[in-house]
């Protein structure tokens, strides 16, 4: 493995678990390292076997942010980029920088049990108010079965 598809590969294994500024912080210092290792007479194979595995490299700066108190992962954290596109179109409220909202992963799990609840609630109430007529018209249907099957028989 050549050096370009080291630091590939290790951009995407980074991008599943980090935010986008510290990928591209964690990529730049591996380039950074590779380029001072063969400054110092290495070559590109050297370093990248000394290297090993940018997957298994990507694996291990993400548990270390995990340990850190800094995880970005699905089960621990909700993250969300907003934008100018998004929120001040008309120039009020940003300055084309990025505002995050970080939620804790219990606080998202507590605002999905919420909604799930409430659209539970809804049905429940929608099925309430509709079984009385749905009874009725099947009755009624009922009624008119069991008279044309006795007009029938005569």
């Amino acid at each position: 493995m050549n050096r370009t598809e080291f630091i590939e590969k290790l951009q995407r294994a980074l991008a599943g678990g980090l935010p986008s500024g510290q990928v591209a912080e964690n990529v730049r210092y591996y380039q950074d390292y590779i380029d001072s290792e063969m400054r110092r007479g290495r070559t590109e194979r050297q370093v990248m076997e000394q290297l090993g595995d940018p997957r298994l490299l990507a694996k291990s700066i993400i548990e270390a942010n995990k340990r850190a108190g800094t995880s970005y992962g699905s089960n621990q954290e909700f993250d969300e980029e907003v934008t100018d596109e998004t929120w001040g179109r008309n120039g009020e409220g940003g300055t084309g920088e990025s505002r995050r909202i970080v939620l804790p992963g219990w606080l998202v799990m507590l605002i999905v049990t919420v909604v799930v609840l409430l659209i539970i609630g809804l049905l429940t109430s929608l099925i309430a108010i509709f079984a009385p007529v749905i009874l009725a018209v099947l009755i009624v249907l009922l009624i008119i079965k069991l008279i044309q099957g006795n007009w029938r028989r005569r």
